[in-house]
Protein backbone atom coordinates (compact mmCIF):
# COMPACT_ATOMS: atom_id res chain seq x y z
CA UNK A 1 0.00 0.00 0.00
CA UNK A 2 1.11 3.76 -0.75
CA UNK A 3 2.71 5.68 2.00
CA UNK A 4 2.40 9.39 3.36
CA UNK A 5 5.29 10.12 0.91
CA UNK A 6 3.95 8.52 -1.77
CA UNK A 7 1.09 11.10 -1.29
CA UNK A 8 0.12 13.76 -3.53
CA UNK A 9 -2.75 15.04 -1.65
CA UNK A 10 -2.10 17.78 0.77
CA UNK A 11 -3.31 17.11 4.79
CA UNK A 12 -4.53 20.31 6.03
CA UNK A 13 -5.07 20.28 10.01
CA UNK A 14 -8.97 20.74 10.61
CA UNK A 15 -9.47 22.02 14.65
CA UNK A 16 -9.99 24.86 16.57
CA UNK A 17 -7.60 23.57 19.77
CA UNK A 18 -4.36 25.90 20.24
CA UNK A 19 -1.90 23.00 21.95
CA UNK A 20 -3.15 20.97 19.03
CA UNK A 21 -2.61 23.68 16.39
CA UNK A 22 0.66 24.66 17.76
CA UNK A 23 1.52 20.41 17.78
CA UNK A 24 0.54 20.13 14.21
CA UNK A 25 2.17 23.14 13.04
CA UNK A 26 5.26 21.13 13.85
CA UNK A 27 4.52 18.58 11.34
CA UNK A 28 5.66 18.67 8.13
CA UNK A 29 2.98 16.58 7.03
CA UNK A 30 0.46 19.46 7.53
CA UNK A 31 0.44 21.68 5.01
CA UNK A 32 -2.39 24.23 6.07
CA UNK A 33 -4.58 24.37 8.90
CA UNK A 34 -9.19 25.03 9.04
CA UNK A 35 -11.21 25.58 11.33
CA UNK A 36 -14.96 27.11 11.51
CA UNK A 37 -17.65 28.32 14.12
CA UNK A 38 -18.68 24.90 15.28
CA UNK A 39 -15.13 23.77 16.08
CA UNK A 40 -14.65 27.13 17.56
CA UNK A 41 -17.86 26.57 20.01
CA UNK A 42 -16.71 23.20 20.92
CA UNK A 43 -12.86 24.33 21.83
CA UNK A 44 -14.67 27.41 23.78
CA UNK A 45 -13.47 30.00 21.96
CA UNK A 46 -14.88 33.75 22.61
CA UNK A 47 -12.91 35.92 21.01
CA UNK A 48 -13.14 35.51 17.53
CA UNK A 49 -10.31 37.81 16.05
CA UNK A 50 -8.22 37.03 19.56
CA UNK A 51 -8.06 33.33 18.23
CA UNK A 52 -7.69 33.73 14.45
CA UNK A 53 -4.58 36.45 15.38
CA UNK A 54 -3.04 33.95 17.83
CA UNK A 55 -3.62 31.21 15.67
CA UNK A 56 -2.18 32.98 12.39
CA UNK A 57 1.31 34.01 14.94
CA UNK A 58 1.41 30.10 15.41
CA UNK A 59 0.90 29.42 11.77
CA UNK A 60 2.98 32.14 9.17
CA UNK A 61 3.93 30.18 6.94
CA UNK A 62 0.83 27.87 5.43
CA UNK A 63 -2.72 28.69 4.48
CA UNK A 64 -5.37 29.08 6.75
CA UNK A 65 -8.78 29.44 6.48
CA UNK A 66 -11.50 31.31 8.77
CA UNK A 67 -14.82 31.27 8.35
CA UNK A 68 -17.48 34.23 8.19
CA UNK A 69 -20.53 34.14 10.11
CA UNK A 70 -23.45 36.17 9.04
CA UNK A 71 -26.26 35.05 7.19
CA UNK A 72 -27.11 38.41 5.18
CA UNK A 73 -24.42 38.45 2.13
CA UNK A 74 -23.59 42.52 2.74
CA UNK A 75 -22.16 41.42 6.31
CA UNK A 76 -20.38 38.53 4.94
CA UNK A 77 -18.67 40.75 2.93
CA UNK A 78 -17.78 43.33 5.72
CA UNK A 79 -16.52 40.18 7.76
CA UNK A 80 -14.70 38.58 4.43
CA UNK A 81 -12.56 41.97 4.13
CA UNK A 82 -11.36 41.82 7.61
CA UNK A 83 -10.78 38.32 8.14
CA UNK A 84 -8.38 38.94 4.97
CA UNK A 85 -6.46 41.67 6.57
CA UNK A 86 -5.69 39.50 9.25
CA UNK A 87 -2.98 37.95 7.42
CA UNK A 88 -1.74 37.06 3.64
CA UNK A 89 -2.10 33.19 4.48
CA UNK A 90 -5.51 33.66 5.13
CA UNK A 91 -8.25 32.04 3.29
CA UNK A 92 -12.34 33.46 4.18
CA UNK A 93 -14.37 30.22 4.15
CA UNK A 94 -17.49 31.25 2.70
CA UNK A 95 -20.76 28.90 3.02
CA UNK A 96 -22.46 27.95 -0.30
CA UNK A 97 -25.53 29.61 0.79
CA UNK A 98 -26.93 31.26 3.93
CA UNK A 99 -29.33 29.30 6.24
CA UNK A 100 -31.95 30.56 3.69
CA UNK A 101 -30.43 28.87 0.88
CA UNK A 102 -29.90 31.50 -1.21
CA UNK A 103 -26.84 30.57 -3.28
CA UNK A 104 -23.74 32.93 -2.59
CA UNK A 105 -22.55 32.95 -5.89
CA UNK A 106 -22.29 36.96 -6.26
CA UNK A 107 -20.64 37.70 -3.12
CA UNK A 108 -18.32 35.11 -3.86
CA UNK A 109 -18.01 36.97 -7.39
CA UNK A 110 -17.06 40.25 -5.86
CA UNK A 111 -14.96 39.02 -3.24
CA UNK A 112 -12.83 37.16 -5.80
CA UNK A 113 -12.51 39.80 -8.12
CA UNK A 114 -11.58 41.62 -5.31
CA UNK A 115 -8.29 39.37 -4.55
CA UNK A 116 -9.53 37.82 -1.36
CA UNK A 117 -8.78 34.27 -1.21
CA UNK A 118 -11.52 31.99 -0.73
CA UNK A 119 -12.49 28.90 0.66
CA UNK A 120 -16.20 27.81 -0.02
CA UNK A 121 -17.62 25.44 2.28
CA UNK A 122 -20.75 23.55 3.26
CA UNK A 123 -20.48 22.06 -0.30
CA UNK A 124 -22.41 18.80 -1.38
CA UNK A 125 -22.67 18.46 -4.90
CA UNK A 126 -20.48 18.60 -8.12
CA UNK A 127 -23.03 20.69 -9.42
CA UNK A 128 -22.76 22.75 -6.52
CA UNK A 129 -19.05 22.62 -7.57
CA UNK A 130 -19.19 23.60 -10.83
CA UNK A 131 -21.80 26.70 -9.79
CA UNK A 132 -19.08 27.82 -7.62
CA UNK A 133 -16.36 27.60 -10.07
CA UNK A 134 -17.98 29.75 -12.77
CA UNK A 135 -18.70 32.63 -10.15
CA UNK A 136 -14.54 32.62 -9.06
CA UNK A 137 -12.11 35.02 -10.74
CA UNK A 138 -9.25 32.86 -12.41
CA UNK A 139 -6.80 35.04 -11.44
CA UNK A 140 -7.39 34.57 -7.87
CA UNK A 141 -6.59 31.10 -5.93
CA UNK A 142 -9.39 29.59 -4.17
CA UNK A 143 -10.40 26.35 -2.10
CA UNK A 144 -13.64 24.48 -2.69
CA UNK A 145 -15.10 21.99 -0.31
CA UNK A 146 -16.85 19.74 -0.50
CA UNK A 147 -18.03 17.56 2.87
CA UNK A 148 -17.14 13.61 1.80
CA UNK A 149 -17.85 12.75 4.97
CA UNK A 150 -21.44 13.67 5.29
CA UNK A 151 -21.96 12.63 1.79
CA UNK A 152 -20.89 9.50 3.07
CA UNK A 153 -23.05 9.89 6.31
CA UNK A 154 -26.10 9.60 4.14
CA UNK A 155 -25.25 5.96 2.93
CA UNK A 156 -23.63 7.12 -0.48
CA UNK A 157 -20.49 6.04 -1.61
CA UNK A 158 -18.37 9.70 -2.04
CA UNK A 159 -15.61 8.49 -4.17
CA UNK A 160 -17.62 8.32 -7.57
CA UNK A 161 -19.45 11.54 -6.62
CA UNK A 162 -15.64 13.72 -5.27
CA UNK A 163 -14.39 12.18 -8.48
CA UNK A 164 -16.99 14.12 -10.85
CA UNK A 165 -15.85 17.28 -8.05
CA UNK A 166 -12.20 16.71 -9.33
CA UNK A 167 -13.44 16.42 -13.35
CA UNK A 168 -15.36 19.74 -13.04
CA UNK A 169 -12.43 21.69 -11.76
CA UNK A 170 -9.71 20.05 -14.29
CA UNK A 171 -9.90 23.65 -16.60
CA UNK A 172 -9.77 25.70 -13.50
CA UNK A 173 -6.27 25.06 -11.88
CA UNK A 174 -6.45 27.84 -9.57
CA UNK A 175 -9.57 26.12 -8.04
CA UNK A 176 -8.24 23.46 -5.24
CA UNK A 177 -10.86 21.01 -4.30
CA UNK A 178 -11.14 19.55 -0.29
CA UNK A 179 -12.36 16.27 0.45
CA UNK A 180 -13.99 18.29 3.74
CA UNK A 181 -15.14 16.10 7.05
CA UNK A 182 -13.56 12.43 6.25
CA UNK A 183 -14.41 10.05 8.56
CA UNK A 184 -11.02 7.79 8.62
CA UNK A 185 -7.59 7.47 8.23
CA UNK A 186 -8.54 5.25 4.47
CA UNK A 187 -10.23 8.46 3.09
CA UNK A 188 -6.81 10.32 2.57
CA UNK A 189 -5.70 7.32 0.46
CA UNK A 190 -9.18 7.36 -1.56
CA UNK A 191 -8.86 11.22 -1.79
CA UNK A 192 -5.69 10.64 -3.43
CA UNK A 193 -6.49 8.14 -5.73
CA UNK A 194 -8.85 10.51 -7.24
CA UNK A 195 -6.90 13.39 -7.71
CA UNK A 196 -8.14 15.64 -5.34
CA UNK A 197 -5.64 18.25 -4.12
CA UNK A 198 -6.51 18.66 -0.01
CA UNK A 199 -8.28 16.72 2.41
CA UNK A 200 -8.80 18.39 5.87
CA UNK A 201 -8.12 16.00 8.69
CA UNK A 202 -9.07 16.33 12.55
CA UNK A 203 -7.34 15.66 15.45
CA UNK A 204 -8.95 12.54 16.20
CA UNK A 205 -7.78 11.12 12.51
CA UNK A 206 -4.62 12.42 12.56
CA UNK A 207 -3.67 10.68 15.12
CA UNK A 208 -3.84 7.53 13.37
CA UNK A 209 -1.33 8.54 10.92
CA UNK A 210 1.75 6.06 12.79
CA UNK A 211 -0.88 3.31 11.96
CA UNK A 212 -0.53 3.28 7.82
CA UNK A 213 1.48 0.07 6.52
CA UNK A 214 1.28 -1.08 10.10
CA UNK A 215 1.31 -5.16 10.26
CA UNK A 216 -2.20 -6.47 10.39
CA UNK A 217 -1.11 -9.68 12.49
CA UNK A 218 1.02 -7.70 14.96
CA UNK A 219 -2.21 -5.13 15.64
CA UNK A 220 -4.23 -8.29 15.86
CA UNK A 221 -2.13 -9.72 18.71
CA UNK A 222 -2.30 -5.64 20.28
CA UNK A 223 -6.03 -5.76 20.21
CA UNK A 224 -6.11 -9.44 21.67
CA UNK A 225 -3.58 -7.99 24.23
CA UNK A 226 -6.11 -4.44 24.90
CA UNK A 227 -9.11 -6.96 25.40
CA UNK A 228 -7.26 -8.93 28.10
CA UNK A 229 -5.65 -5.85 29.63
CA UNK A 230 -9.32 -4.23 29.95
CA UNK A 231 -11.12 -7.14 31.98
CA UNK A 232 -8.33 -7.90 33.83
CA UNK A 233 -8.64 -3.97 35.18
CA UNK A 234 -12.06 -4.63 35.15
CA UNK A 235 -11.83 -7.81 37.14
CA UNK A 236 -14.21 -9.36 35.68
CA UNK A 237 -15.76 -12.34 36.83
CA UNK A 238 -18.22 -14.90 35.61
Amino acid sequence: MPTLADLKIQIFADGADLASIATMAGNPVIKGFTTNPTLMRKANISDYRAFALEVLRIVSDRPVSFEVFSDEFTEMERQALAIAEWGRNVNVKIPVTNTKGEFAGPLMTSLSRAGVKLNITALMTPQQVADVAACLSPGTPAYISVFAGRVADTGRDPVPLMRECVERLRSRPECRLIWASPRELLNIFQADAIGCHVITVTNDVLAKLPLIGKDLMAYSLETVEMFRRDAVKAAFMI
